[in-house]
């Protein structure tokens, strides 16, 4: 997995996953899968047994992959952290921080970080 995008919700994650594959739907090679919540295992771990470029995610669910072995965050090059000021509302901030520790150090991958409002405590993770 080479690029890893965590949004709040999975319909955004899925609006996020469609524009994904209308973007690259000329490139050869290129998959992309929703890890989301209130989807089926089945199908998303058949779409990781494959191999996956882009993973777009809600955070439990990828961690529910992490734990089980099944997504290797370990060359990931592109973290895009998406709507961070409504996972902050929502109270997955330690979760983020967890699966950003799967990912290698921030010297080696680029992190990006959108948000509608940049209070101080976005600010501070936007550090850390």
């Amino acid at each position: 997995t080479k690029a890893l995008i965590l949004t709040p919700t999975r319909e955004l994650a899925q609006q996020v996953h469609d524009s994904v594959r209308t973007y690259s739907k000329d490139m050869r090679g290129l998959f992309c899968v929703p890890l989301v919540g209130g989807a089926p295992y089945n199908g998303q771990i058949t779409a990781l047994k494959k191999g996956v470029q882009v993973i777009v995610a809600t955070p439990g669910r990828l961690l529910d992959h992490i734990n089980a072995g099944r997504v290797d965050l370990s060359s990931l090059e592109v973290l895009v952290l998406d709507e961070a000021d409504r996972m902050l509302d929502m109270g997955f901030i330690p979760q983020v921080k967890r699966i950003v520790r799967a990912t290698p150090p921030k010297e080696s991958r680029q992190t990006l970080l959108f948000s509608a409002t940049f209070t101080q405590d976005i600010i501070n993770l936007s550090e850390q």
